[in-house]
């Protein structure tokens, strides 16, 4: 459920915590010095991106992903919506029968959360949460601030042992070396799964898709090529106007641990709205 602090979750605050410390602690201080000019901008910038990771990272934890509400019912009638989702079988709309009310476009039902969830991504176990509408920017920004903070950390991990080797250093002894392997044994899989999983969702982004729609549309582009179409993913909208759609209108916010996502997540703009520069509601 939802909010429930569960294994993974300890996992990775415990992996934040050990990688940041051996990192400053160990790393900074033995190398530059925690008293020194550089020791201090690189424990202070690495301090930063750090807190804003862990703060990311609780708020996707925590916020609601996105709920449909009880009273949603589709308009086929509504000028302003010029596609409707059905069902592959049958044609009808789309009405999940574990919650008892029609699915919004791009909403999914969950089978962990027992619920349907707005624009829905993917369920997350490493956040006890899913992934959707209402938090997707908060997901990505934690992802960004993980890569960049793992990344600072690489960069001084390889550099100081670097310096060490070369000038044969052998301080601290066995535990130097401990803390050194340790702490790139967490660093290299951690840094490379984080940053392919950025790059991922920035191409999702840029495309604006879901995971699920990704796997949805590999399908549709098969079927469409059988019978000689072409396939386009219908809320594709511009590589702008989809990164604004996720992250918000305003550039300097984009970044920022806020949720500012455009639209009530019940309807999206899509490549066939007419006049396409309308802004969705």
């Amino acid at each position: 459920m939802r909010g429930y602090v569960t294994l993974p979750i300890v996992i990775v605050l415990a992996a934040i915590v050990y990688i940041y410390c051996t990192t400053v602690f160990v790393v900074i201080d033995g190398w530059l010095g925690l008293s020194t000019a550089a020791g201090i901008a690189n424990a202070g910038a690495l301090t930063a991106l750090t807190l804003m990771a862990v703060v990311t990272y609780g708020m996707a934890v925590f916020k609601d992903p996105g709920r449909v509400p009880a009273s949603f019912a589709p308009d086929i009638e509504d000028p302003e919506s010029p596609i409707h989702e059905i069902k592959r079988k049958g044609g009808d709309l789309r009405y999940c029968q574990k919650c008892s009310h029609y699915k919004p476009p791009r909403a999914h039902h969950c089978r962990i959360c027992k619920r349907c969830v707005l624009r829905m991504d993917h369920h997350c176990v490493w956040i006890n949460n899913c992934v959707g509408h209402e938090n997707y920017k908060i997901f990505f920004v934690f992802v960004l601030f993980g890569v960049s903070a793992c990344i600072h950390s690489m960069v001084l991990l390889i550099s100081s042992a670097s310096h060490a080797l070369q000038k044969d250093q052998q301080q601290n002894g066995e535990s130097f070396n401990k803390s050194y392997i340790l702490c790139g044994t967490l660093l290299c899989p951690l840094t490379v799964a984080l940053s392919i999983l950025l790059g991922w969702h920035i191409y999702l982004i840029l495309h604006n898709k879901t995971t699920i729609e990704y796997h949805e549309g590999v399908r549709a582009m098969w079927l469409a090529e059988k019978v000689g179409n072409v396939y386009r993913h219908p809320y594709d909208i511009g590589f702008y106007e989809n990164l604004v759609s996720v992250l918000g209108p305003n550039f300097f916010c984009w970044f920022c641990p806020v949720s500012t996502n455009v639209g009530s997540g019940l309807r999206f703009r899509t490549a066939y709205d007419i006049p396409t520069s309308r802004s969705p509601i």
